[in-house]
């Protein structure tokens, strides 16, 4: 029960959230893209947390357990924060740029933007279903068992590669073209977050040097 408290005030925090920021930045309620996004994004984030706190309460407090004070290695904390900040940062910008009408998108590619979001957070969300270890901070716990199936048999880090097709999506479903500029900065912390945390997976976790060997590519099959 303790943890569907927090998943329920975790959810309507990030509801009121996420209105505030993009209608008080688009200057209007009358913003249809903004109000898609939200029901896409809660929808897309609350069904998936749902059932795993009916099925697997222990994979969904784990992914609560998230943010700067989480993370043992300096270099996540740094890549935390400012995850963190990417996503209010481009939903300020887009919202900024509905309201000075600065590179508008057509309502088709508003909507690809959402499939994007939705897309996105479905492959991160069944990383978790199918990854029970699967953490919002990087460690390693006392009996986790290396998995090496399903997506993770396409690409070492599925959940990460979900994190920036949605990164992708969020600026397309808000409206604004130049909000793809988020995909820089979000690239580069994503590399980096992977290559520190695969030093300390080769280190503690049993058999990932070997996955490495048959599971060739990071994040995107025959690029990285």
């Amino acid at each position: 029960m303790k943890t569907g408290l927090r998943l329920a005030a975790r959810s309507l925090v990030g509801l009121v959230v996420f209105a505030t920021v993009l209608f008080v930045a688009a200057g209007t309620i009358r913003y249809w893209q903004g109000w898609v996004f939200i029901a896409v994004f809660t929808g897309a984030t609350l069904l998936p947390s749902i059932y795993l706190l009916r099925n697997d309460p222990a994979a969904l407090e784990r992914r609560l357990r998230a943010g700067p004070a989480a993370e043992t290695r300096h270099v996540q904390k740094i890549i935390i924060v400012g995850a963190l900040l990417l996503l209010p940062v481009v939903m300020v910008f887009s919202g900024f740029a509905h309201r000075c009408g600065w590179s508008p998108v057509p309502t088709a590619v508003s909507l690809i933007g959402d499939a994007l979001v939705v897309t996105g957070l479905g492959i991160a969300q069944f990383v978790v279903i199918q990854n029970s270890y699967a953490a919002a901070n990087i460690t390693v716990e006392e009996g986790q068992r290396l998995v090496s199936t399903g997506l993770y048999g396409i690409v070492r880090h599925p959940m990460y590669l979900g994190a920036l097709i949605m990164m992708a999506g969020v600026p397309l479903a808000l409206g604004s073209w130049w909000g793809l500029m988020i995909l820089v900065p979000g690239l580069i912390g994503v590399t980096v977050r992977i290559v520190d945390e695969e030093k300390m997976l080769t280190q503690e976790l049993d058999g990932y040097r070997e996955y490495t060997e048959t599971v060739h590519y990071r994040l995107v099959p025959y690029v990285w």
